[in-house]
């Protein structure tokens, strides 16, 4: 699990491309700290397992229903990406819960700069604009941010300097995609709105069934 928030922005090194998978090399210097094999780093989002490192980068195995799902197909050699340890039981919950599982990707449609903020405006399917609510929590490419607009076709985030800087957000350009994941609490409130009860068949979770369980 993970936070969203960065702890560093890496170098893609080299990528290895098989016929649908790919192996990375990422140069990085802070999210070695106490690295070992088989842990897990957030790349743009995506939860990655470190294969092997050395003093100044890790690789990783990408196989080939993560790069049809995420936009780490589009990386190559000296393309920059966020970075984001697992989360630690004692560390402060910053951001936002954060599997590292892409719902899927957007594609940037504006930037507009308003003061020290800078809007972005993103387009997504509408299997991802289902989980998406207003002042809910995204992550972009693996960046905890707030939602500050919705309609049936884009969403708008807006970023402050500190995230400007401190990710890869601002390298972007209109046109380019982001890896996505929708609030988890969302998704599970979808898997459990249709529950069998008492063996009878599958009933929805509504107001009347709210009233009829004492629940309203």
């Amino acid at each position: 699990m993970f936070t969203g928030l960065i702890e560093e922005i890496g170098v893609v090194k080299s990528i290895v491309k098989g016929s649908e998978s790919a192996q990375i090399t990422i140069d990085c210097k802070k999210v070695l700290e106490a690295v070992k094999e088989g842990d897990s780093i957030s790349t743009n989002g995506v939860c990655l397992t470190v294969t092997k490192f050395n003093n100044h980068s890790f690789t990783v195995d990408v196989m080939p229903e993560t790069m049809r799902s995420s936009n780490l197909g589009n990386l190559l050699s000296g393309s920059i990406v966020n970075l984001e340890r697992a989360l630690k039981l004692s560390d402060r919950l910053g951001g936002h819960i954060v599997s590292g599982h892409i719902d899927g990707v957007g594609t940037i449609k504006e930037f507009q700069e308003e003061d020290n903020a800078t809007w972005i405006t993103i387009k997504a399917s509408k299997n991802i604009l289902k989980y998406v609510i207003h002042k809910g929590s995204i992550a972009i490419d693996g960046t905890s941010l707030t939602i500050a607009c919705v309609s049936d076709e884009e969403f708008k985030i807006s970023i402050i300097p500190l995230t400007k800087t401190e990710t890869n957000l601002l390298t972007k350009r209109v046109g380019d995609q982001v890896n996505i994941e929708c609030d988890i609490i969302g998704k599970y409130v979808e898997r459990l709105n249709a529950i069998k009860i008492n063996g009878t068949d599958e009933k929805i979770i509504d107001m009347n069934f709210l009233s009829e369980h004492g629940f309203a």
